[in-house]
C-alpha cells in the first residue's frame, strides 16, 4: 500500500523534475530554482534554494554517488553544482544557445549529457567539464534522456517521437519511431533479465509519449554486435498524455505521472496496475523512486511535491546488517550484495555488480585488480572504500565464525573466562 507521508510546498510555479541520490531530494521548477532536500527529515538544506538560472530550470539529476547536482534551463545552460555546500562548479552552454531540456550522468560519473530544443545533444566530460562529443537529431527537440547500466550508450527520446541510441563517441547505434505524436521521457532498469531462449540479457527501457501511452521495450547492449531493440508491451491506464515515467530500483515496478493528474505504480513483469495515486490537482510532471529505500516522489503542476512510502521488495539499507549475521557472506545472492552496496553507500555500483554476478563469493574475492581491470573501476578513492569496505565484512566474519573452544567457556553462565584457574589433583567420589 503506497502512503503519503509528506508534502513539499517550497516552489511557487510548476514543479518539472524531482530527483534522488542516496541521501537527498532535489525538485526544480518554472521558478528559476533548484531546491534540496534531506531525506532523513525532508527539512530543506541550508544552501537551498539554488538560484543560478535566469530561466525555467526543466531538469535536475544527481551524479551516482551524490556528490554533484546538475539542472538544465531555458537559458541554455547546464549547471554543475557541489552538493555539500550549493557551490557552483561549472556553467556549461549549450553550442547553439538553445533552451536545455534534459539533463543526466553516467552511472560512473565519466559523462553528463544535455539535449536542447533544436535537437542537440552533448557529452561533456565530468571530471574536466569540458565538451567531449556533440551531435543532433533530425526532427524535434530533446526532452528525454537514458544511460545503459554500463555507461557505453545512452538513449534519447525527441518531440518527434523518436528513440535514439547512442554510444560514448556519439555515433547513432539504432533510431525508432516510438511514440506517434512525440516521446516526453525514458528510463533504463538497471536490473538484466533474461529472454528465456538464447541466455541473453537484455535490460527493460520504459518510454512515455502525448499518445497516452507508456511501452515497455528490451535492449540488448552487445559490444560485437551493437545494438538490439524489441518492443515488449504498452501500458495503458492513463487516459492522457504521460509526461514521466520510471524503474523502481530492482526493476519490479514502473512508475508513471500524466496530464489526467494520476500517478500509476505497475508491475513491470505483468503489467498489472498496483496503485493509482490522484492527490494532485493538476498536471503530474516527474516521478521518481528513491534507490534502496521505499519511496517514491511525484511532482506536479500543483505546485507540490509528494512522498510516497510504500511496501517494497527491493533490498534496502535498513535489513542489511540482519543479513550480515544471519547468512554467512559467502553464501550471500546478488540481491543481498546489492543490499549491501547500499548500506554503505555505494548505491551506484548496484548495477555494475549485478551486471558482473557478483554475489557474496565473488565479493569477498575482489581485489584491486579485479576492480581496475574486469570492473573497470577508474576512481582510485572508490577502490579503495570498496576495499576497506569488504575487509571490514572479512574482519566480521571472522569475529563471528572463530569457534570458542568450551573449555574457555564458564560451565555455569558461558561466558569466555578472564584469567582461568586450573584446579590440580581433586577427585570426586561419590557417598558409601
Amino acid at each position: 500500500m503506497a502512503t503519503l507521508i509528506h508534502t513539499l510546498a517550497d516552489h511557487s510555479d510548476d514543479v518539472n523534475c524531482c530527483a534522488f541520490s542516496p541521501s537527498l531530494l532535489a525538485t526544480c521548477s518554472l521558478d528559476k530554482t533548484v531546491r534540496i532536500y534531506s531525506l532523513s527529515d525532508f527539512t530543506e538544506l541550508s544552501y537551498s534554494p539554488l538560484k543560478g538560472h535566469t530561466y525555467a530550470v526543466h531538469c535536475c539529476c544527481f551524479s551516482p554517488l551524490g556528490h554533484l547536482l546538475a539542472s538544465c534551463s531555458t537559458d541554455g545552460t547546464t549547471m554543475v553544482w557541489d552538493t555539500h555546500d550549493g557551490q557552483v562548479l561549472a556553467v556549461l552552454g549549450q553550442p547553439s544557445g538553445s533552451p536545455v531540456r534534459v539533463c543526466r550522468f553516467s552511472p560512473e560519473s565519466t559523462y553528463l549529457v544535455s539535449g536542447a530544443a533544436d535537437g542537440s545533444v552533448v557529452l561533456w566530460n565530468v571530471q574536466s567539464l569540458k565538451l567531449y562529443r556533440s551531435g543532433s537529431v533530425k526532427d524535434g527537440s530533446l526532452v528525454a534522456c537514458a544511460f545503459s547500466p554500463n555507461g557505453n550508450c545512452f538513449v534519447t527520446g525527441s518531440s518527434w517521437g523518436d528513440i535514439t541510441i547512442w554510444d560514448d563517441t556519439m555515433r547513432c547505434l539504432y533510431n525508432e519511431k516510438a511514440h506517434d505524436l512525440g516521446v516526453t521521457c525514458c528510463d533504463i532498469s538497471s536490473q538484466p533479465i533474461s529472454d528465456g531462449e538464447h541466455g541473453s540479457r537484455y535490460f527493460q527501457m520504459a518510454s512515455c509519449g502525448q499518445d497516452n501511452k507508456v511501452k515497455i521495450w528490451l535492449i540488448l547492449f552487445a559490444d560485437s554486435l551493437g545494438v538490439e531493440l524489441r518492443y515488449k508491451c504498452t501500458l495503458s491506464g492513463h487516459s492522457a498524455p504521460v509526461l514521466a515515467c520510471a524503474f523502481s530500483y530492482d526493476g519490479q515496478m514502473l512508475v508513471s505521472g500524466s496530464v489526467d493528474k494520476c500517478v500509476i505504480i505497475y508491475e513491470t513483469n505483468t503489467g498489472n496496475i498496483l496503485h493509482t495515486l490522484s492527490q494532485h490537482t493538476r498536471y503530474v510532471t516527474t516521478c521518481v523512486f528513491a534507490p534502496c529505500t521505499a519511496l517514491l516522489a511525484t511532482g506536479s503542476m500543483d505546485k507540490t511535491v509528494n512522498i510516497w512510502q510504500f511496501d517494497s521488495k527491493q533490498p534496502c539499507a535498513g535489513n542489511t546488517v540482519e543479513k550480515e549475521s544471519e547468512v554467512a557472506v559467502q553464501n550471500w545472492s546478488e540481491d543481498d550484495v546489492s543490499a549491501w552496496l547500499c548500506a554503505q553507500g555505494l548505491t551506484d555500483l548496484v548495477g555494475l555488480f549485478k551486471r558482473n554476478n557478483i554475489d557474496g563469493k565473488e565479493l569477498l574475492h575482489l581485489t584491486k585488480e579485479s576492480l581496475t581491470n574486469e570492473l573497470k573501476i577508474e576512481s582510485l578513492g572508490l577502490r579503495s572504500k570498496i576495499l576497506q569496505k569488504i575487509e571490514e565484512l572479512r574482519m566480521k566474519m571472522v569475529s563471528v565464525s572463530v569457534a570458542i573452544p568450551d573449555e574457555f567457556l564458564c560451565p555455569i553462565t558461558r561466558e569466555l573466562m578472564k584469567e582461568p584457574v586450573i584446579a590440580a589433583g581433586y577427585r570426586y567420589r561419590g557417598l558409601g
